[in-house]
């Protein structure tokens, strides 16, 4: 059921003229993915208030936001040219994507993507410190290369072993703060990576013949909706597990710790509705909850030291 990535050679080759044309800057921005940016941000700018235990310097949280969206940016504008053959196969929420509709030329897409993310390293390295740039870095690398061009494609655990990638920006805010990376620090990473599964999971349900159309073996295509379901619920449990394991190590208070307990019990209460029945609209229920509850954790978490 794998989908072979796109060669080298085939993102040089020169469009139609008819894709020459202006783009539009909207559609850069489409590129950059946005919604996914902010996400991301939010996570790294909480890394960094927990290691700073407070409130950071706010010229080096500047620069970590800016060099963040630029890594967040040039990865998902790569991921965009390298799924372009995928994503014309996925149904209409794809198929109008920049790059497969044509509107922006393949080696555009690289050159931007390319851009954004030396910029990243090079602002990063720069204003913030090396090993914030070396960690951005590290997840761009896994994001394109291991999920995108490999994982994605060849096994339904692609998302749990490709969320790596998308759990290093607590440890790009950590190292931000305080230059080094501590056992604290994996704790939010933990907390995102097991996040990730079920966040995904519950996505590709309410896609699952989308990615059967396109041979991406996302685990409800390959094990079906009901063992899908169970794996949500056992991450979820996982997930609530690790989410309580700051107040620990990192000395969260009680702020945290509420958040932790409450966000947690609505996400299990989701997970095991949908274990009963695997409906499109309680599995859409848990993945639009599943964004807001690891917005609402890292807030919490950003806070916290605050009111101490």
């Amino acid at each position: 059921m794998s989908t072979r990535a796109p060669t080298v050679r085939s993102l040089l080759v020169p469009p139609p003229a008819a894709r020459l044309a202006t783009v539009p800057w909207r559609d850069y921005v489409a590129l950059t993915k946005p919604r996914i940016m902010s996400l991301l941000l939010l996570t790294a700018a909480a890394g960094m208030f927990a290691g700073a235990g407070g409130v950071p310097d706010l010229g080096r949280l500047a620069a970590l936001l800016a060099g963040g969206a630029l890594a967040s940016g040039g990865a998902s504008a790569l991921n965009h040219l390298l799924d372009r053959d995928v994503d014309a196969l996925m149904g209409e929420r794809t198929a109008d994507r920049p790059v497969v509709a044509g509107r922006i030329a393949p080696r555009a897409a690289l050159a931007f993507g390319l851009a954004l993310s030396a910029l990243a390293f090079a602002l990063l390295a720069s204003a913030v410190n090396p090993l914030a740039a070396l960690l951005a870095a590290a997840g761009t690398l896994g994001y394109v290369l291991v999920y995108t061009c490999w994982l994605k494609r060849s096994t339904p655990q692609n998302i749990v072993i490709g969320g790596a990638a998308g759990a290093m920006p607590p440890l790009v805010g950590w190292a931000a703060a305080r230059g080094d990376l501590t056992a604290p620090a994996l704790l939010l990473f933990l907390i995102v990576f097991c996040w990730t599964p079920p966040h995904f999971w519950a996505l590709a349900l309410l896609l699952r013949r989308d990615y059967a159309a396109a041979g991406i073996p996302m685990l409800p295509v390959v094990r079906g909706e009901r063992a899908t379901a169970r794996w949500i619920l056992r991450y979820a449990l996982v997930l609530v597990a690790a989410s309580v394991l700051p107040v620990l190590w990192l000395d969260a208070g009680w702020l945290y710790l509420g958040a932790a307990v409450a966000l947690g019990a609505c996400f299990v209460a989701l997970a095991v509705a949908l274990r009963r029945a695997v409906t499109p609209a309680r599995a859409a229920r848990l993945f639009h909850f599943s964004l807001l509850y690891l917005a609402l954790l890292f807030a919490a978490l950003a806070i916290d030291p605050l009111l101490s």
